[in-house]
This record gives structure tokens, C-alpha cells and sequence, in this order.
């Protein structure tokens, strides 16, 4: 064989070796370059790092963690998980309040007491009285009326009628002009006079000590009965007024408005020792401060204690005009109130305040 046909060179010059080499190299029209090949990525291309080739991150492009590198913390959000933290209210969101249980609410009512106490240090049955049958005559009077016009009418009538006995044996028309300032004049003539002969026949003339025996005399109630019993006997009791009412539904002691539901229900949240003490403290505050139509409620020195602040004025300057007695400067009720009343004594019957 010769050399020519032994060689491996082509008819053209090339080794075929070399020419499929070659063809394996150079891409064909319209193929992809081999993989293996360092490709200049295009502009705008994102480039897929070569392996094992560790990567530099594109200014303000994330990062991705390699497999098996170990991930750095990210800080804590400013704004927790609703599961890790209790999150604030929104402003100007009401939040559903939470009920209160009864024992939050003794605790509430018994310390309005005590503070009460340190504001009216000095409260005091308002009626003007010597004894037990004048207590129960002008608490009687008092129905539908306020107590300064009955302390300022029993002057004259305890000045004629000084006796059980002798308000039972008078002449009904002259009690009537008598008592007529207090409003309702003749029924409560009827009840004064009736009370009086039922003293002199059943009592001996006595004033009764006893709850049961008070309720039985003409025109005398539970209210006007502990009225009597807790100011000239010292027996305890729950004095519910129109202002106990109202102040005892609005600090949440309770919802009824039967006033013997009231006292049995505020009986449950006192001691009681501190029943008749309470009941002109509440009663005192009704008067001055946490009036029926407009409380004072930018005056009031519990607020803090009051779930129904601001059902009234609230602005400081305002509130203060709508103060009574002596927390507004005038008057009391009673003429001769006692040594301890930091107010000025009222005004007799006709007389300027």
C-alpha cells in the first residue's frame, strides 16, 4: 500500500479528525453555543452564575442563600404578630369595653364611699329637728318638696303643735296654712294629723324605734321610716330618695328603678354600719354635684370612679356654676344645720338668701 493511502490526511489537505473537531466547535446557524462555553451575557440578561463560581449580588438585588449556607437573622418587625403582642387600638376606634364582674364592681362602690367620705366629712340629715316626732313630721313634709321649704314652714308648726298630741286634736284648716309652702298641703295634713292621733292612741305618744311599727303609721314609708330610725336612733338603714336612685343606676350598683330592689340590692354591697352614713353622703352628692338634668361632671371629685362621666358638662369653668350649697358658695338647706357645715345657715321662710 502506498504512503498517500495510508495517511490520514484528506483529499482536501485536512485531517478528517480535525475536521470533525471542527464541527463540534463552531456552532451551526441558528444553534445555541455549547454550555461549556464562557458566554458575555447580553445587556439586560440576568446571568446564571457558573458552578461553583461564587456569585456577587447585583446592587439592590436580593439575595438568595446558597444551599447549605446558614441564613442570617432578619430583624424583628416594628409591627408584631397579633399571637406575640396585643396591638393598640387605632385612634379614633372604640374598643368594646370589658363587663364588669361583681366583685370589681363592690370594690368600685365601696371605695366611691370612702372618698365621698373625705369630700362630705360634714353630711347630715338636711331636715332641721329636736327629736324623734319632729324628724318624722318634717320627713314627712318633705315629699315633692326640697328640705330648705320644710325647715323653713316647721318652725311656725312645731311652734303651735309641739306634741303628738296636740297635732292629732287640731283644727285640719289651720295645719293646712300652716304647712301650705311644702306643696300637697291637704293630703299631707291628713297624713301628719293621722300619724299624730295614731302615736297618742298606739304609742303611748313615742315615736316607735322599730320598722315594722313606723310603717303602719299614716303617710310613713320604707324611705321615710329609715329616715327616722337611722338619724334619731341610730338604727342602720338605706335612705332611697329620688337622688340615691338616680346616683346608685348611674355608678352601675344597680339597674332596677324599684326602690325597694335598690335598697336590698345596695344592702349586699355595704357593711351595715355604713348604711346610713352612705345614704346621706350619695344623697349629698346628688344635691350638689350630680343633679338630674345637667350633672356637674367637670366639677366632680370622682370621676375617675364614674362609668357614666360625661353625660353631663364636662368643661371645668362651666361645671363649677352648676354647683349647689355650699360647693357653689350659697346657702344650705337647714337653718340650724351643725357646728361642722362649712356652709352659711339658710334663710327663714320669706327672708332674702
Amino acid at each position: 500500500m502506498s504512503a498517500e493511502s495510508n495517511s490520514a490526511v484528506g483529499e482536501h489537505g485536512a485531517s478528517k479528525r480535525a475536521k470533525a473537531t471542527n464541527r463540534k466547535s463552531a456552532p451551526e446557524p441558528g444553534r445555541a453555543a455549547d454550555s461549556r462555553s464562557p458566554r458575555t451575557a447580553e445587556p439586560g440578561t440576568p446571568r446564571t452564575a457558573e458552578p461553583g463560581t461564587p456569585r456577587t449580588a447585583e446592587p439592590g438585588t436580593p439575595r438568595t442563600a446558597e444551599p447549605g449556607t446558614p441564613r442570617a437573622s432578619k430583624p424583628a418587625s416594628p409591627r408584631a404578630s397579633k399571637s406575640e403582642s396585643p396591638r393598640a387600638a387605632e385612634p379614633g376606634t372604640s374598643r368594646a369595653a370589658k363587663p364588669e364582674s361583681r366583685l370589681a364592681m363592690v370594690r368600685r362602690a365601696r371605695r366611691i364611699n370612702r372618698e365621698l367620705a373625705e369630700v362630705y366629712p360634714y353630711a347630715h340629715p338636711e331636715l332641721d329637728f329636736r327629736n324623734p316626732f319632729e324628724l318624722l313630721v318634717a320627713t314627712v313634709l318633705s315629699a315633692q318638696t326640697t328640705d330648705l321649704r320644710v325647715n323653713q314652714t316647721t318652725p311656725a308648726l312645731f311652734a303651735k303643735y309641739p306634741t303628738p298630741e296636740d297635732l292629732a286634736a287640731a283644727v285640719p284648716e289651720e295645719v293646712e296654712e300652716l304647712i301650705r309652702p311644702t306643696g300637697f298641703f291637704r293630703a299631707k295634713t291628713k297624713s301628719i294629723m293621722g300619724l299624730s292621733a295614731a302615736l297618742r292612741d298606739d304609742f303611748g305618744g313615742e315615736v316607735p324605734g322599730r320598722l315594722e311599727d313606723l310603717v303602719k303609721l299614716p303617710g310613713v314609708g320604707r324611705k321615710t321610716a329609715f329616715v327616722v330610725l337611722g338619724n334619731a336612733f341610730g338604727v342602720p338603714g338605706i335612705t332611697v330618695d329620688t337622688h340615691f336612685m338616680r346616683l346608685a343606676r348611674r355608678w352601675r350598683w344597680t339597674e332596677s328603678d324599684d326602690p325597694v330592689k335598690i335598697e336590698a340590692e345596695v344592702a349586699t354591697i355595704f357593711p351595715k354600719s355604713e348604711w346610713t352614713m352612705l345614704s346621706h353622703r350619695v344623697i349629698f352628692h346628688g344635691r350638689r354635684i350630680c343633679h338630674a338634668r345637667k350633672p356637674a361632671c367637670g366639677a366632680c371629685p370622682i370621676t375617675h370612679l364614674c362609668p357614666s362621666y360625661g353625660e353631663g358638662e364636662t368643661d371645668p369653668e362651666k361645671a363649677a356654676k352648676l354647683l349647689k350649697y355650699e360647693k357653689g358658695g350659697f346657702p344650705g338647706q337647714r337653718l340650724n344645720p351643725p357646728p361642722d357645715y362649712p356652709g352659711r345657715p339658710a334663710p327663714p321662710l320669706g327672708a332674702s338668701g
